[in-house]
C-alpha cells in the first residue's frame, strides 16, 4: 500500500500521485449563497481525476425543518455513493475546495465517520495547486465502482447529549463561527441569533495563514491548547452554524495532534429550531 495521508496533504505531494490509481480527489466547492456554483465551478475546470460532490445533494441529508440546516445523510446512502465513485476501503480520499478546506473538511469528517482514514484535504485547495503551477483539466474520467464497507465510528454528537451537558465540565463546546455570529450579531443564514450556552468561540478561519493554508501543527496545538487549559481533547464537541465549518475546527485538531473530538452535526441551525432550547448571546 502506498503513503497514507490522514489528514492534510500539499498541492506538490499530490501532484506526484494524482494518477495513483489508488486514489480518489473530490472537488467540494460550494457556495451558500448559491448552491450551483460548486457544479459549474467543476465543469469550467477542476483537478485531472477529480469527480465532484454536491454539500446539500451528497453531503447532507433531508430536511426536515428541525434537523439543521445540512444535516448528516445516511451512512448507507453515502456508503453506496462513493463506493459508485470508485472509493473502496484501501482508496486513498483527497477533498478540495477553493475555500480554505472548509467544505472540502466535511467530506473528510465524514469518511471519517464512516470508518475510512485514508482522507486528507488538499491545503490550500485549488489556490495551492494553481500556485503550484499544477493543470486542470474540463475532462470526466470514467471511474469503475468498488465496494465500500461502513464500520461507523461514534464521533458524533446529537442535540440531547449537548442539552444534557451544558453544565457539565466533561464537555467543551467549540463554536466555528465568525465572532459576530457567536455574539448573536449579524445573523443572516439563521432565524435566531446568539449560541449555545456554554461554548467557546474559535472561528475556523483562525485555522489558517493569510495565504490559506493551515498553520503549523505546533501553533495549531498551542492554540487549541489556550481552549483546552489542560484538559483532554476528546471532551471537545465541536459545532458550527449547521455542521459543515465546525469539521475544519476537527481537522485542525486532528492535524495538530490533538486527537478524538466529536462533532455536533446539528449545530446552531438544529439547536435554535427548537424554542425550548436556552440560547446565550454576548462573547461568552
Amino acid at each position: 500500500m502506498s503513503a497514507s495521508f490522514a489528514t492534510l496533504i500539499g498541492a506538490h505531494e499530490l501532484a506526484q500521485r494524482i494518477s495513483d490509481p489508488g486514489w480518489r480527489i473530490f472537488d467540494c466547492r460550494h457556495d451558500l449563497a448559491n448552491p450551483e456554483f460548486g457544479r459549474a465551478a467543476y465543469a469550467r475546470g477542476h483537478l485531472p481525476g477529480a469527480q465532484f460532490l454536491h454539500l446539500d445533494e451528497d453531503l447532507s441529508g433531508p430536511l426536515t425543518g428541525a434537523n439543521g440546516r445540512h444535516p448528516l445523510p445516511d451512512p448507507a446512502v453515502l456508503a453506496e455513493k462513493l463506493a459508485r465513485c470508485g472509493v473502496s476501503n484501501d482508496t486513498q480520499v483527497v477533498a478540495y475546495d477553493d475555500a480554505g478546506g472548509m467544505f472540502a473538511a466535511r467530506l473528510w469528517w465524514l469518511l471519517r465517520w464512516l470508518g475510512h482514514h485514508r482522507v486528507a484535504v488538499l491545503d490550500g485547495g485549488l489556490h495551492a495547486w494553481g500556485k503550484a503551477a499544477q493543470v486542470l483539466t474540463t475532462v470526466a474520467a470514467p471511474v469503475a465502482p468498488a465496494r465500500f464497507e461502513i464500520a461507523l465510528q461514534p464521533l458524533a454528537v446529537d442535540a440531547d447529549f449537548v442539552h444534557r451537558h451544558l453544565d457539565d465540565p466533561a464537555m467543551i463546546l467549540i463554536d466555528a463561527r465568525s465572532p459576530d455570529r457567536f455574539r448573536g450579531e449579524n445573523e443572516t443564514l439563521d432565524p435566531v441569533a446568539g449560541h449555545i450556552p456554554g461554548a467557546v468561540n474559535r472561528f475556523f478561519r483562525d485555522n489558517l495563514t493569510p495565504g490559506g493554508t493551515f498553520k503549523q501543527a505546533s501553533v495549531l496545538r498551542e492554540e487549541y491548547g489556550t481552549l483546552l487549559n489542560g484538559r483532554d481533547a476528546h471532551r471537545v464537541v465541536h459545532q458550527c452554524g449547521s455542521g459543515v465549518t465546525a469539521c475544519h475546527n476537527v481537522l485542525a485538531m486532528e492535524a495538530a495532534g490533538l486527537a478524538g473530538s466529536r462533532l455536533y452535526a446539528g449545530s446552531w441551525s438544529e439547536w435554535c429550531a427548537d424554542p425550548s432550547r436556552p440560547i446565550a448571546s454576548g462573547p461568552g
